[in-house]
């Protein structure tokens, strides 16, 4: 997996593997190609702002790596991190990326510079935003996330229809209408830009196939890990505070408890029933044995 680097964690059945650091300086020391990547890089949003947060006013900031910095700089960031990301994908590969106002149009633009194909951009729609309280904008109810892939002329994996299954039975639309994160998903502790199991989810479901790897090079509490696994798929995750990973961990170890892992799985929302996604991953691991 790593020429030089240890894990910070990795899990006795070695699909869920967390390294602690800069994915800038990691990332060339990986020795591995993913199928399927999810970025939630920083939005650069911290500049001293309000929101509300759970009926009380909160501060937008959310660490040092979030701080707001010029535009040729944010482009710098991205275009950098991107590279790297882009030599350790597969040629069909596909990599998704969240973000607003702040950092999507860097990402597009970066996108096409580096020969990414963009398939979509994903309007997540939040059935639960918080309100604006200045009452002088619209309420930020939406984030972007771009779907590319790496190689124009590669075919890439598209789970057409599951997406329509769940759509009951039309072709899904680029408008996710999903919950923001609930509180059951902080049983481990909270990060500040935890994205909700069922965005992560419908991705990994969309885009990779039984047993792929999934990278999240700004992993966070890894949302993104925990989907993968309980899909039925494998994760590395990168991050740069221990105290995020620590979460991470703990997360992992609470899903490694089968019964509470299929608990979490009927908890997840974006399907016709409770009972969905446990049946279509047993069905999916059944045709991988045929």
């Amino acid at each position: 997996m790593s020429k030089e680097t240890k894990p910070y964690f990795e899990s006795k059945d070695k699909d869920f593997l967390l390294f602690c650091g800069d994915c800038m300086q990691l990332l060339p020391n990986l020795e591995f190609k993913f199928d399927v990547v999810f970025a939630d890089p920083p939005y650069f949003l911290s500049n001293g702002g309000l929101s509300i947060q759970s009926g009380k006013i909160v501060s937008v900031n959310k660490g040092k790596w979030d701080k707001a910095i010029n535009y040729d700089a944010v482009n710098d960031f991205n275009r950098k991190w991107l590279k790297l990301v882009r030599d350790k994908m597969k040629d069909d590969a596909t990599i998704w990326i969240s973000g607003t106002m702040h950092n999507i149009f860097s990402i597009g633009q970066i996108l096409n510079e580096l020969d990414f194909k963009i398939l979509n951009v994903i309007t997540w729609q939040k059935t639960n935003p918080p309100p604006n309280f200045s009452c002088r904008y619209f309420t930020y109810s939406t984030e972007q996330i771009i779907w590319a892939r790496k190689k124009k002329k590669v075919p890439h994996h598209y789970n057409y229809d599951l997406m329509k299954q769940l759509n009951e039975g039309k072709q899904m639309r680029d408008v996710w209408k999903l919950p923001a994160i609930a509180k059951w998903e902080k049983s481990c502790g909270k990060h500040p830009t935890q994205k909700p199991l069922a965005v992560l989810t419908r991705i990994i479901l969309a885009s990779s196939k039984y047993k792929a790897w999934i990278l999240d090079p700004f992993a966070g509490s890894s949302t993104t890990g925990i989907a993968a696994n309980l899909c039925n798929t494998n994760f590395v995750g990168i991050d740069q505070e221990a105290d995020f990973l620590a979460i991470s961990k703990c997360r992992k170890t609470e899903i490694e408890d089968t019964e509470l892992a299929n608990q979490i799985r009927k908890k997840i929302r974006g399907f016709n029933n409770d009972g969905e996604l446990t049946e279509y991953l047993r069905t999916e691991q059944l045709d991988s044995t045929i």
